[in-house]
Formats: C-alpha cells, structure tokens, sequence
C-alpha cells in the first residue's frame, strides 16, 4: 500500500536540535513535492516547509525560515526536516504530506492541505525544560 511514515520526533529542550524522516513506500518520493505540517495543541495545522519537484525549490514558514531545512535523498526514498534551535512554540504534531508533480504555483500553493495526496501518521515534537 501507499504509505508516508514519520520518525525522529522526541522530547528536546529550548535551544537543541531533531531530524524529523518520511519514508515512503508504494511509490518514489522524486515525483512528488513533499511538505510539512504540524498542529500544535489547541490550533489549526499549519504549513511549516516544502520541497517541490522537479526545480527543488524550498519553501519555509516565516516562523522555521533560518531554523529548519528540508531535504531529499532518493536513494532511501525518504524526505527529512532538520530542525535546529528548536523553541517551545515548535511544539506540535508534525505530519509529512506528498503531492504528484509538485511544480507549479508551489511558491504559495504548498500550504493548501487539498493539493496533497499522501499523508502520514504523524510524530510528537515536545520542545520543554
């Protein structure tokens, strides 16, 4: 079955550092924009970073940018998202998501949940003292 699954998420004190993984299984991450989002206790999900296909572009959350970077490594058909500085407002359930042929319009179109067509579970970020 199509498949996304999301790991590296933990309890991590204000200031330190996780890598989030999306492996996918039942079709190759390298035709599809991969974004993350994540939804804290009490709020809306929100976009927090995208991949795009094919120009590899990279998109951020005004909130990450600087702080968080999103990659891809094909061979292991898995996405990451590095977070550093990590601050207790971090704190949320981040989730991976993939859209086929990913491209066009993507600067502002990545944080429109409807455009995807694969979700994951979701992983637990807990950012505290």
């Amino acid at each position: 079955q199509v498949q996304l699954v999301e790991s590296g998420g933990g309890l991590v004190q204000p200031g330190g550092s996780l890598r989030l993984s999306c492996a996918a299984s039942g079709f190759t991450l390298d035709e599809y924009a991969i974004s993350w989002f994540r939804q804290a206790p009490g709020k809306e999900r929100e976009g927090v970073s995208c991949l795009s296909s094919s120009d590899g572009n990279t998109y951020y959350a005004g909130s990450v940018k600087g702080r968080f970077t999103i990659s891809r490594d094909n061979a292991k058909n898995t996405v990451y998202l590095q977070m550093n500085s990590l601050k207790p407002e971090d704190t949320a359930v981040y989730y991976c998501a993939a859209d086929h042929r990913g491209t066009r319009g993507m600067d502002v179109g990545w944080v429109n949940e409807g455009r995807y067509d694969y979700w994951g579970q979701g992983t637990q970020v807990t950012v505290s003292s």
